[in-house]
């Protein structure tokens, strides 16, 4: 008997999941296929080198409170390489100066005016308690965006100076862009239940008023919490998260097909059929059974002759670019922080600055600070249309204007560009991610990533696993 065939579209650490847990599921006898555009696998993960030391040049960290990613680690055979990051507060540049980022928040929504009395004018914590109590649930069953639900009761400040920031530095987006069900899930459920959002986020937030929130964390403050009695926020694997790739993909024992394209998707009398590559050389490739873990447009791509109801919904899906520069520095001291969020309204061309030497201590070298800059906002592209040497200038600029000293030349620098690199997941996301699910639920195709089911490392590692059991399913039956 031929043995089964499933081909997962996409290499990154979304795709390699699929294909590890479909080794676990299907055992030796399951042939699997991974095929990738890039000469590389990782996706959005990537480990290079500058001045001699390992940084990450995509993705830097995964959550560990979030379980997927580090059981992945564990069951590929690094969970004795697992490091976490200092208990280094980040800071917000609120007027040009940095301040301590908030703690008790979610995504930067307080549940009281005193936990961010730091980072609002007076009229902003006036305007934050003065929210009315309405009669019902704040928020029914239509999604609407972060910026919509918080503006309407706490006002624009706290938006654009804390929320909009952090969301800015997970997504690259606004919080007037993004959905409340997809990246708060937590407080839109609580203002389904609550009739004010102070309410809401006070339902979201734990117990111990020393414990990192859902909105500290999402940028790294207190990221190991303020005592060792707190457990980590983060985690990484030691020589960068390359590794995880690398032993992903070899628990997987899968076919790899690298630097070549899916083009083309279709069903045959026996399964189905993936040509790959260009037009000269093609690899055409037999399958039963397929994960797509690409980005929306290359998935609604593929599935256009197949299931149009689905490619329509994946279609609309929109990407957000980046650009990652950093800097080796010598004789620097940094300040004691994990690094800094920019307020779109403070009016500079940088977003954020991880300080990654005092972030990671196991990085650290005598005499070296390595600093890693982000560029790039949702709509604001023209901001990379800059050559790598005049970004690496404005990053070095606009640092030192926000540290308030004349940093060193550096002795290395590195640029990296993420074109289209992060999902903007708008209003009505989940409801049309539900609506393709569907559409293909009578193929044996599963949609796997973030297109689907948020960013994140454990997100995605989660999406490719359960997607790898759903194809798997159909193998069986």
């Amino acid at each position: 008997m031929t043995p089964r065939h499933v081909v997962v579209v996409g290499g990154g650490i979304a795709g390699l999941a699929a294909a590890q847990r479909l080794r676990e599921l299907g055992g030796p006898e399951l042939r699997i296929t991974v095929v990738e555009q890039a000469p590389r696998l990782g996706g959005k993960i990537r480990t290079g080198e500058l001045a001699g030391v390992p940084v990450e040049t995509g993705a830097e960290t995964f959550l560990v409170r979030r379980p997927e990613a580090k059981a992945l680690a564990e069951t590929v055979g690094l969970g004795a390489r697992l490091v976490h990051p200092a208990a280094a507060p980040a800071a917000l540049v609120i007027d040009d100066e940095l301040r301590d980022l908030p703690r008790r928040t979610v995504m930067g929504v307080p549940a009281r005016a005193d936990d961010v009395a730091g980072v609002l004018s007076p009229a902003g914590r006036e305007r934050l308690e003065q929210e009315p109590v309405g009669d019902g649930p704040i928020l029914g069953d239509e999604d609407v965006t972060v910026g919509a639900l918080v503006r309407k009761h706490f006002g624009d400040e706290i938006v654009d100076r804390l929320v909009d920031p952090l969301l800015g530095g997970v997504y690259s987006g606004r919080a007037d862009g993004l959905s409340v069900d997809v990246t708060v899930p937590q407080l839109a459920a609580a203002a389904r239940r609550h009739d004010t959002l102070a309410g809401a986020v006070a339902d979201c937030l734990p117990p111990v008023a020393g414990a990192p929130s859902a909105g500290s964390a999402a940028f790294g403050a207190a990221a190991s919490g303020s005592a060792s009695s707190v457990p980590p926020v983060f985690g990484s694997v030691e020589g960068g998260l390359s590794r995880l790739v690398e032993a992903t993909a070899t628990a997987a024992a899968a076919e790899i097909v690298l630097g070549k394209p899916v083009r083309e998707l279709r069903r045959t009398p026996e399964g189905w059929r993936c040509v790959a590559g260009d037009t000269r050389t093609p690899r055409v490739i037999e399958c039963d059974a397929l994960v797509l873990a690409t980005p929306a447009r290359p998935a609604a791509r593929l599935l256009a002759d197949v299931e149009a109801a689905a490619a329509a919904e994946l279609g609309v899906l929109d990407y957000a670019s980046i650009a990652l520069v950093t800097l080796a520095l010598g004789g620097v001291e940094l300040p004691q922080r994990s690094g800094f969020l920019v307020p779109a309204t403070e009016g500079r061309t940088i977003k954020a600055a991880t300080f990654f030497t005092r972030k990671w201590p196991h990085l650290a070298r005598p005499g070296l600070s390595l600093v890693r800059v982000s560029l790039g906002r949702y709509g604001e592209e023209q901001v990379l249309q800059r050559d790598d040497a005049e970004l690496a200038d404005i990053a070095h600029a606009e640092l030192s204007a926000v540290l308030g000293m004349e940093l060193p030349r550096p002795r290395a620098v590195a640029v990296d560009r993420w074109g289209g690199g992060l999902p903007q997941y708008s209003a009505g996301h989940a409801d049309r991610i539900r609506r393709a699910r569907a559409a293909l639920a009578e193929h044996p195709i599963a949609l796997a990533g973030a297109l689907a089911d948020g960013v994140g490392i454990p997100a995605c590692v989660a999406s490719g696993r359960a997607a790898a059991e759903a194809v798997h399913a159909t193998l069986t039956t």
